[in-house]
C-alpha cells in the first residue's frame, strides 16, 4: 500500500522527457470533459533535515473558488496533515485534458481545511473559477456494484512515476461500503484499471455528482480494491465552507 502522491514524490525530479499517461490502464478524455478536474502542482515541500522537493495531487472543483483533493497532500515535514495558510506554494490548473496543446486555467491555493472524518481537505483558491462547472457532491451513500468514473493525473505505473501531461479515465465498481471509505476495483477498460501515484484526490464521480476521493491502494495497476474516501459522509461540512 503507499499513499497516492508524496510518499512516491519524495524523490521526483521533474523531466522534461514526455511524462506517462495518468489511471494505469485507463483511456485518453476527450477535449473539454472533466473540466473541474484538477491538477495540484506543489514545490519546496519540506523533509526533516530541512530539504525540498516537489509533487502533485489531483482534485475536484467543488465550488468556484474551492477545490476538494486528499488531506496528505498537505502536511508538514514530518508528514503531520495541517489545516490553514497553505503550507507551500501549490498552482492549481483547471479546464484542460492535454497539456501540449491547452493552457487551462490556473489559480494559486490559499488556504487549507482538513476534514476529521477521512483524509480529505479543501483548498481555497486565490480568485474563483467562473468558466468550469463544479461537481456537486452527493449525499447519497453509495451502493456495492455502483459503477464511478475515475478521472486523474496520476502516472501509469508505479515504477519511476512521472506525473501525466494528458488527463485520462476509467470506470471502476464499489466493491465495499465502509462508515468513510469506499473500496474499489477496475471495471473498464480493464479489470486493472486503477489510481497510481500522483492520483491522490482524483475524483470518482457519476454524473455530475461526486462520490468518493482517492486516497491509497496497491502499487498499480492492479485488479485489488483500492481505497477511497467517501464524499457523502462530508457533505455538511463541504457545504458549511464553499457556500
Amino acid at each position: 500500500m503507499r499513499l497516492r502522491a508524496l510518499l512516491a514524490a519524495a524523490v521526483l525530479t521533474v523531466s522534461t522527457a514526455p511524462a506517462a499517461w495518468a489511471v494505469a490502464h485507463g483511456s485518453d478524455v476527450p477535449p473539454g470533459q472533466y473540466g473541474f478536474v484538477a491538477k495540484l502542482a506543489m514545490t519546496k515541500i519540506p523533509r526533516p533535515d530541512g530539504s525540498t522537493y516537489s509533487s502533485y495531487c489531483t482534485g475536484a472543483l467543488v465550488a468556484p473558488d474551492w477545490v476538494l483533493t486528499t488531506g496528505h497532500c498537505f502536511h508538514d515535514a514530518h508528514r503531520d496533515r495541517v489545516s490553514g495558510k497553505t503550507p507551500y506554494p501549490t498552482t492549481v490548473t483547471l479546464g484542460l485534458t492535454d497539456e501540449a496543446t491547452e493552457s487551462g486555467i490556473a489559480r494559486k491555493a490559499t488556504e487549507v481545511l482538513q476534514a476529521k472524518e477521512n483524509d480529505v481537505a479543501l483548498i481555497r483558491l486565490d480568485s474563483p473559477v467562473t468558466t468550469v462547472t463544479p461537481l456537486t457532491v452527493t449525499r447519497v451513500a453509495p451502493k456495492v456494484g455502483q459503477q464511478l468514473t475515475l478521472a486523474g493525473w496520476g502516472s501509469l505505473t508505479s515504477s519511476d512515476p512521472k506525473p501525466a501531461t494528458r488527463l485520462q479515465e476509467g470506470t471502476v465498481a464499489v466493491a465495499k461500503v465502509d462508515p468513510t471509505t469506499l473500496g474499489v476495483r477496475g471495471a473498464a477498460p480493464e479489470i486493472t484499471t486503477s489510481a497510481c501515484t500522483y492520483d491522490s484526490g482524483a475524483p470518482y464521480f457519476s454524473g455530475n455528482e461526486l462520490v468518493a476521493v482517492e486516497a491509497t491502494g496497491p502499487d498499480c495497476p492492479h485488479a485489488g480494491i483500492e481505497t477511497t474516501s467517501r464524499a457523502d459522509v462530508i457533505a455538511d461540512w463541504i457545504a458549511t465552507h464553499t457556500a
